[in-house]
């Protein structure tokens, strides 16, 4: 069976994101042993899962960088467009965007099937919102928290409640993120 695996940006203070949703927190200047393990992420997974708030921009963003090719992050936006996204909602039926397809069935369900087709993993990036739901229904696998130098004191989380986890992995780059990676444990 497939893992589904979280990629998620995180402060040391446990936020994912400003109360209204500000990233301006985000370490950007990452370096070359980070931007591979990101890549190598992505190389394993053969479908991206998002939550209907977050798509848009990300569609976006990903489709606009494709427009210079000579760009330093054409390479990944490439993968990102090119790679199958499910966008799971239980208010539209459709989203723009290339190989953009809507989800409204149970969460679980949905999510469970996608595990058993046969392929590579699955990713999710967010928002936190939809990371939430999927930690609550016990879906994610594969906790991969890019912990940032920084405390913002306020904002979202992707965790309500005690959650055990098991650490498997941690590894700290030069640009200051440490990448911490978990299994969820049972309760």
């Amino acid at each position: 069976m497939r893992k589904l695996k979280l990629q998620m940006q995180i402060t040391v203070d446990g936020y994912v994101a400003g109360p209204q949703g500000q990233l301006d927190w985000i370490t950007f200047d990452m370096d070359e042993r980070l931007l591979a393990f990101i890549n190598e992420m992505i190389d394993t997974s053969d479908t991206i899962l998002l939550g209907r708030k977050m798509t848009p921009g990300f569609v976006d963003y990903w489709e606009d960088v494709m427009g210079n090719p000579r760009g330093p992050e054409y390479p990944f936006a490439e993968k990102m467009v090119r790679t199958p996204k499910v966008v799971f909602s239980k208010t539209v039926d459709h989203m723009h965007g290339k190989n953009v397809r809507v989800e409204n069935a149970d969460l679980g369900e949905a999510v469970n099937r996608l595990k058993r087709q046969t392929g590579k993993d699955l990713i999710v990036y967010g928002g936190a919102t939809f990371v939430s739901s999927l930690i609550d229904h016990g879906l994610i696998d594969e906790l991969n928290l890019f912990m940032n130098p920084v405390a913002i004191a306020d904002g979202m989380r992707i965790f309500h409640g005690r959650r055990p986890l098991e650490l498997t992995r941690s590894t700290s780059y030069p640009c200051g993120v440490v990448v911490n990676a978990y299994r969820p444990l049972s309760a």
